[in-house]
This record gives C-alpha cells, sequence and structure tokens, in this order.
C-alpha cells in the first residue's frame, strides 16, 4: 500500500511542477493604433480605415509584440501636433493629422528583418478622409490583409500579418518597468507543491486507517 501511495504522490506531482514551467502567454505581432489624448495615449476603439481623425488630431501606430491592447506597447517619440505639424501650413477644404509612427524594437521584429527608425508626419488631407487615408498619403506602401488588417506601414514588415508569436521571445516594451526578481519559486509551484503535499498526506492517511 505504501509503494501505491508514493506512485499516486509521484503521478499528482509530475503534471503540476511540468505546467509551473510552461504557464506562457501567447503574443500577437501586429500594427496597434493609438489616439493622442491630451498628453496621454489611449487604445483605438476603431481600425484605421473606420477613424476619421478632426483637423489638430494626433495619432499613433505601433509594431510590436502584445498580448492584448492591454499589454500593447505605445508610440514612442515626439507627439505634439504643433511641433510635428510646424512646417505644414494649414489649407482651406483640408485637414492637418499629426501622425507618430513607431516601428518598433529589433526583438518584436520578424525574423530577418530590421525596424525602420521612427517618423513623424503631418498628413493633410480631405476633411472626411480616415486614418488609413492619412497613411496614404505620407507612409506608402502601406499592406492589409484581406479583413482589412493594417499589416505594413512603409513597406515594413515586408510578409506576415498579425501572426501569433511564442511568449519566450521578448517582448518590445521594453521601455517597461522592470518586473519584480524572480530568482525564487513562484507562487503556481508553491502552490503546485502545497496541493501534492495535501495529496500525499491523504494517501498515506489512507494506508495506516487500511493497515
Amino acid at each position: 500500500m505504501i509503494r501505491r501511495a508514493t506512485v499516486l504522490f509521484l503521478a499528482a506531482l509530475l503534471p503540476l511542477l511540468a505546467g509551473a514551467g510552461q504557464a506562457q502567454a501567447v503574443g500577437y505581432r501586429y500594427w496597434s493604433f493609438w489616439e493622442r489624448n491630451g498628453t496621454a495615449w489611449t487604445y483605438a476603439t476603431q481600425g484605421p480605415s473606420l477613424a476619421r481623425p478632426a483637423d489638430g488630431d494626433v495619432q499613433g501606430l505601433r509594431f510590436s509584440v502584445s498580448e492584448n491592447s492591454a499589454d500593447a506597447a505605445k508610440p514612442r517619440g515626439t507627439a505634439d501636433f504643433d511641433t510635428i505639424c510646424a512646417k505644414t501650413p494649414a489649407r482651406d477644404g483640408e485637414k492637418r493629422v499629426a501622425l507618430v509612427i513607431d516601428f518598433g524594437t529589433p526583438a518584436d521584429a520578424p525574423s530577418g528583418e530590421t525596424p525602420p527608425a521612427g517618423r513623424t508626419a503631418c498628413a493633410q488631407v480631405p476633411p472626411d478622409a480616415t486614418t488609413a487615408e492619412a497613411l496614404a498619403a505620407v507612409a506608402k506602401p502601406l499592406r492589409y490583409d484581406t479583413n482589412a488588417l493594417l499589416c505594413a506601414i512603409a513597406g515594413y514588415p515586408k510578409k506576415g500579418c498579425g501572426e501569433q508569436v511564442s511568449a519566450e521571445k521578448p517582448s518590445a516594451s521594453a521601455e517597461k518597468e522592470p518586473e519584480p526578481d524572480d530568482s525564487g519559486p513562484s507562487v503556481g509551484l508553491i502552490g503546485g507543491i502545497a496541493a501534492v503535499a495535501l495529496l500525499a498526506a491523504a494517501a498515506l492517511w489512507q494506508v495506516r486507517r487500511r493497515a
């Protein structure tokens, strides 16, 4: 009976320990779309092909790997309309939209590609133009997939579109705060070991009870 209890203990322990090392989130490599609200970036609720910015708006796009909108990296660099559009005078019958285009970091680049330097541009377009049309005026070529998802700006990246990426690859969110020291055992691992210990105790109790 003791031997059987030991086998049960090991059978319960191995999946828990394996799961502790495999709990990895999955990310996606894509262009995220942002709107400038005062002094902060907010994740856009519409895609570039639907959003219609007003004259004087600032919008940003960032290429990165992220798990979801809450985890997405924000555009970096100058994000002030007066600075970006300083050399583009207002014109009757058109609007000016400041664009911040952040091609991301090498950590998030597709294999074999290097991200271009980030850029800003002042698009001067018709009053009813969408963000996609503003981008097309200053950052061609653009590439879309069959679902109208923006895949490339100024030809970057050359291929791929919103593909799933292993979370083992570092995220482009290098500007985020460093993670706490994780040199010790994780909470999940400790919890798993505690659960297995309880199972082992119950098994031994059953052995002694039947003895």
